[in-house]
This record gives structure tokens, sequence and C-alpha cells, in this order.
């Protein structure tokens, strides 16, 4: 049976969530964020699961409106502050990925004080994808392997990536099925989950049900069996 130990997540749908609602976009991402601490939680109890990564905020989305991003952002460094107590308590240790040198310093600050604090954690990993994009992360990991004078092999480039994990399981909630620039080098034989429902109505148990269904899935990594 199948162990979905990296669990990687496309929280796509806040925005059409809220619209839909006759609401602001942002109401979207406040209620996305309620429900990234509920399958937060979820894994953490799940002893099965050791990684969850989250694309929280990605390279493309600096061309969204410039209140929605200034919202994201805020946001983002709300949550993390009032998020650290529940790391500590369900011994969850908080790992960014991506590229946060476009952040503000005092975001940088906070993100970099949650990872610190939670670096002894040893339960779940929860990996926020955070102004990332995997052509991005793969062209940063080329660059900092071009000093080497031995040829580059798989392996040296996996481990120069922000995120070193091979993805079990990944789902994109909203409805649309592409993985936008999404861990495309870890997700290669991952096993692809879209459904039609918006992120802020995504639950634990329509969760759940995903895990069991990619239990009993034939994982072949490219051979007969």
């Amino acid at each position: 049976m199948n162990r979905a130990k990296h669990i990687a997540i496309i929280m796509d749908g806040n925005g059409r969530w809220a619209e839909s609602r006759g609401q602001k976009r942002v109401k979207g991402h406040e209620m996305g964020a309620k429900v990234v601490k509920e399958i937060t939680t979820y894994c953490a109890n799940n002893d099965e699961i050791e990684r969850l990564t989250l694309y929280a905020f990605s390279t493309e989305n600096w061309k969204r409106p410039r209140l929605e991003v200034e919202f994201l952002m805020k946001l983002l460094d709300n949550y993390l502050k009032k998020e650290l107590d529940d790391y500590l308590m369900n011994n969850v240790r908080f790992e960014p990925i991506g590229d946060i040198r476009a952040f503000s310093k005092s975001l940088q600050k906070t993100i970099a004080m949650v990872e610190k604090k939670t670096a002894h954690c040893d339960g779940l990993v929860q990996s926020l994808a955070l102004n990332y994009g995997s052509h991005d992360e793969i062209l940063r990991a080329v660059n900092s392997l071009k000093k080497t004078q031995d040829p580059i092999t798989q392996e040296m480039l996996s481990n120069a990536l922000d995120c070193k994990h091979d993805v079990d399981i990944l789902i994109r909630t909203g409805g649309d099925k592409r993985l936008s620039n999404f861990l495309l080098w870890q997700a290669a034989y991952a096993e692809l989950f879209f459904v039609d429902t918006l992120w802020p109505d995504f639950t634990s148990k329509e969760f759940e049900k995903i895990i069991k269904k990619f239990k009993k899935v034939e994982r072949r990594f490219g051979g007969l069996k």
C-alpha cells in the first residue's frame, strides 16, 4: 500500500470563492488561510505524512493588483506570527521554499524567526512556497552548481533545489488542470488529483478521501509493475 509521505497542494480558488459571494477577493484569502490551518493540523496528526508543501505565493503572483499583493504580504506575516504557537504545539517544523529576498525586510524577518523557532520540531514539515516558481528554482540550482568541475548529476541538482524531496501526491483545487510552475522536478512521478472544490471550501474530509484513493493507485515509476 502506498504511503503519502509528501503531499503538495496548489491552493486555487480563493478569489473566485469571494467574488461568487459578492465579496472582495481578499476575503477569500482570509478564508483560505483558515483551511491551511485545518489541513496542516490534519497532517500533523497523521504519522504517515512527513511533509506538506503549499503553493502560497508564486513568482507570477506579483502581476496581481498592487493592493491584493500588499494584502497577501500582510496576511502571510500575520498568519506566521499567529500560527507559531500551533506549530510548536503540534511539533511542526516550518520550512519555506522560494526566493524570499523580494519580500520586505520585516516579512523576511518574520519568516526567519518562525523557521528558527520551529527548527527543533521533528514531526510534520510544513513548507510554504513563497515567491516560488519551479523554473526559477531550477535556474538558481543550476547557477549554484556552475563552479563544479564534475558533470552535474541528477542527485547533485536535486540536492541544490529549494525542495529536495519527491512528491507523492499533488492536489490542485479550484477546477483547473495544470501545474502552474509548481514543483516540476519533484512531482515527476507524483499522483495528480484535480478537484473542483475552491480552496476555502476544501475540507480535511475531502483531503482524506484523496489520500485513500492514492493508497489504491498502482505506482509503476516508468516500469511495468
